[in-house]
């Protein structure tokens, strides 16, 4: 029988019809008239499946769950899923999963070559060279062999992370809510982040975790590297520790608003390297990305479990009709 799929990635609809195209006749796919919330409303109405919007530009609020009766799973194409309404999905019994682990080696190589970067001042040195000037003795870089990493968030990309800055020689210790069975050391937040002459954030975005990272209680001359979403640090903390000298440079791929708007303070600071959101984003991680996508689509028609299901919702996913469940 074939499966009503709504597809919310920002894409031309061919692209996404290309995409979903090795599940053959078994699905219907459709995308939404416009990219607005009417649209997205009118166009859930009859979805059984939805592939989010890796933007957030279209969520899955409480709304929009109880305008989908016939909503039966939903395949987050990334690692986050913040915008969802994570309890309202798991209220109508629709498992929830994301693309957890495949854009972990991309996202950790960033965060490791970002506090490189960072560390060497290579971009203060790239951007005196081009200017016309030779500074070989005011840049002040410093190896980051042998500095004290900490990682805040000890999923995929937070152990892939532990594993490159240890190879580099880096005494790694990370923070997350459980303990793991790993071979770096625990420690609590506060004396992670106390501690820690390379911070690396790769936490997801929760009510808990906004605001969590406070770099002005990061030792004096450290660096910040943040890869998880922008609301995880406290950015006027972040700038004020920028402005003061107390924080000695950041890299952010993530902002609270994305695009970062042009009058975004940030951007003035020379202590800070910018990029737009593409950490995870290689032609080896969309790949793995597109495939974990398909399988468990695949798997969900099946009814075989999907895997990486977020909200607690039983993964053998239950085909739903509108009067309820078949």
């Amino acid at each position: 029988m074939t499966w009503r799929v709504l597809a919310l990635p920002p894409l031309p609809e061919e692209a996404l019809r290309g995409l979903l195209g090795p599940l053959g006749d078994r699905v219907a796919v459709s995308v939404p008239e416009r990219r607005d919330r009417e649209a997205l409303l009118a166009a859930v109405a009859e979805a059984e499946i939805v592939v989010g919007d890796w933007s957030g530009g279209l969520c899955l609020d409480a709304e929009v769950v109880r305008a989908a009766p016939r909503l039966s799973f939903v395949q987050q194409p990334s690692v986050g899923v913040d915008g969802h309404d994570l309890g309202a999905l798991a209220a109508a019994g629709v498992p929830l999963a994301n693309t957890a682990g495949v854009n972990a080696i991309a996202v950790a190589e960033w965060c490791f070559a970002a506090a490189l970067a960072l560390s060497r001042r290579l971009p203060d040195a790239d951007a005196a060279v081009r200017a016309g000037r030779w500074p070989q003795l005011d840049l002040g870089p410093s190896e980051l062999y042998g500095s004290r990493v900490g990682i805040a968030g000890f999923g995929p990309i937070g152990e892939a992370c532990a594993r490159m800055f240890a190879g580099h020689g880096c005494e790694v210790s990370y923070w997350t809510r459980t303990p793991r069975d790993a071979p770096y050391a625990y420690r609590g937040l506060d004396e992670l982040v106390a501690g820690s002459q390379v911070l690396v954030v790769v936490l997801p975005l929760t009510a808990e975790t906004r605001g969590l990272i406070d770099p002005s209680r990061m030792p004096a001359g450290s660096l910040l590297v943040n890869a998880a979403r922008g609301p995880v640090v406290d950015t006027a903390a972040l700038l004020a520790a920028l402005d003061s000298g107390h924080l000695g440079g950041a890299a952010l791929d993530v902002f609270d608003t994305e695009p970062l708007p042009p009058d975004h303070p940030v951007r003035e600071s020379p202590r800070v390297l910018l990029s737009p959101h593409v950490a995870g984003v290689t032609p080896q991680s969309t790949g793995r990305l597109i495939r974990c996508v398909l399988d468990n689509l695949q798997a969900a028609m099946d009814g075989r479990p999907v895997v990486n299901v977020v909200n607690g919702v039983d993964p053998v996913v239950a085909r739903r009709h509108r009067k309820g469940r078949s």
